[in-house]
């Protein structure tokens, strides 16, 4: 197999080539999100749902079972979901145009095989389609050069993204992906408690959207497109919304505030052609948030840090 170029490229994403695999990618992605929900203790915000970009794609991590762990990753150079059982079991399933039915039978029967038997709740989420799995027997889309340039992209976003979260010392999320809305995310908060969520996420529970958003948010992240938004953006939004955020200047002047989503938006592809793509999108996402905490007072002073450096230990005392 030829070696893949991992270099800092970003590499271009055009949403009508892109699009047919990644409506794949994403169930096939909720029903292996779906296996790690079912065996982790629940953590705030769900944080103990999401996969992480790996250095070969989209993995769990570490998943119990019993006495027992194991992983499940999206190998996107390779072009399968390698199972990885801690006695030293293994399996692979291939990544190849077949139907949503089948691949969730594939992945719950390999599980049970490798003595890891595992029960989830076949409905999607957050798709305007809810055929369950079983009953999604049409034929889906996988072409494999869609599926590594958006792993090339996810990793040149977790590696900004890392960055990012490092100029904050207040509590934040991991960089992790969300297989529900297939978004690459980091959140910072407040510090306060939220008001309640009024829910209304469609096909994902209240009780999880308002557990989510118990507190104080400024999240960003990135997604291939999705619904009317036909290309691949970077967001940022803040919840609650304070008086001020929409109006707020932010850089670079491709960012817009989208009113319908209630966040702004960067095209990914202003960043990709950009001179200077790391910068560019770190101006976005610290824009975005000082727009967000200036707006909603929160205790910046107490919060931000300067970015981290490597092998330097903040200073203290």
């Amino acid at each position: 197999m030829a070696a893949i170029d991992c270099r800092v490229v970003w590499p271009e994403l055009d949403y009508s080539t892109l699009r047919p695999t990644m409506d794949t990618l994403q169930r096939w992605a909720q029903i292996v999100g779906k296996v790690r929900l079912a065996q982790s203790p629940w953590v705030n915000h769900s944080w103990h749902a999401t996969f992480y970009v790996s250095v070969r794609g989209l993995t769990t991590a570490l998943v119990p079972h019993g006495g027992r762990a194991f992983e499940l990753e999206f190998d996107l150079v390779a072009h399968a979901l390698v199972l990885r059982v801690s006695d030293g079991g293994e399996a692979r399933i291939a990544l190849a145009p077949r139907s949503v039915a089948e691949f969730y039978a594939e992945v719950l029967e390999t599980l049970a095989a490798l003595g890891l038997p595992v029960a989830i709740d076949s409905r999607p989420n957050e798709l305007p389609d809810a055929t369950p799995f079983p009953q999604d027997r049409a034929e889906r889309a996988y072409d494999r050069g869609a599926a590594q340039r958006f792993w090339q992209a996810l990793l040149q976003c977790d590696r900004v993204f890392k960055r990012f979260r490092t100029r904050f010392i207040g509590k934040c999320s991991p960089v992790h992906f969300f297989w529900g809305s297939f978004d690459l995310a980091v959140t910072r908060f407040s510090g306060r408690p939220a008001p309640l969520h009024p829910g209304g996420v469609p096909r994902l529970p209240d009780a999880v959207t308002r557990e989510a958003y118990s507190h104080e948010v400024s999240s960003a992240g990135f997604w291939p497109g999705s619904g009317d938004i036909d290309y691949a953006a970077f967001y940022s939004y803040c919840y609650p919304a304070p008086a001020g955020f929409a109006a707020a200047t932010i850089a670079p002047q491709a960012a817009q505030f989208n009113q319908e989503l209630g966040e702004f938006l960067l095209p990914y592809e202003a960043v990709r052609r950009a001179a200077d793509p790391d910068a560019t999108l770190l101006s976005f996402l610290q824009t975005t948030y000082e727009a967000a905490a200036n707006a909603g007072n929160w205790d910046r002073a107490a919060l931000d840090i300067e970015e981290g450096r490597l092998g330097r230990p903040r200073p203290v005392g």
